[in-house]
């Protein structure tokens, strides 16, 4: 498979371009990605730590399921075929849209909508993104992320820290 191709887009989020995943990450260039936060009916968040293999924040804990929109892709159906990709849920419909986050250094220029469903698992990990996972309590995320915050991805605490922020209740 070829390198993944990226919508470039401008501050208003409207595409203005499309480059290869490289170029868009070498450049910094504006373009866009998913977070879908998946929890449980105990209220537990189910967290990755991302392989080592990857070439953005390895090794760090970051949202149950995250990627790029693709070329022509929506941010909807990237949700979903990132859940399945990644931690083999398949969802029937897109997930709940929490909220929408500007490009930021934080996100690595990436537009982000955050969304939240609920499962039991259990998940199968693709090993190539993925090293392990867990499901945690919000206390504990919530301790874990003010005592060791670099053991996260920057986009994950940013999200996190705006849901237990804002109120943003994590399970409908």
């Amino acid at each position: 498979m070829g390198e993944e191709i990226f919508d470039v887009v401008n501050e208003r989020d409207e595409v203005i371009d499309r480059k290869p995943r490289s170029e868009v990450h070498r450049l910094g260039l504006l373009h866009r990605a998913v977070h879908v936060l998946v929890y449980n009916a105990r209220g537990q968040i189910f967290l990755q730590k991302r392989s080592m293999k990857k070439d953005r924040q390895p090794g760090v804990w970051d949202s149950s399921s995250s990627g790029h929109v693709d070329s022509g892709e929506d941010y909807d159906t990237t949700a979903v075929r990132e859940v399945w990709e990644e931690i083999g849920l398949r969802l029937p419909k897109p997930p709940v849209r929490l909220f929408k986050i500007a490009a930021r250094p934080e996100t690595d220029q990436e537009f982000v909508w955050v969304y939240r469903c609920e499962s039991e698992g259990p998940f199968k990990l693709d090993p190539d993104e993925i090293d392990k996972g867990g499901w945690f309590s919000i206390e504990e995320v919530l301790r874990w992320t003010a005592e060791c915050p670099e053991e996260f991805a920057s986009a994950f605490l940013y999200i996190w820290r705006k849901i237990s922020g804002t109120g943003v209740p994590p399970v409908s």
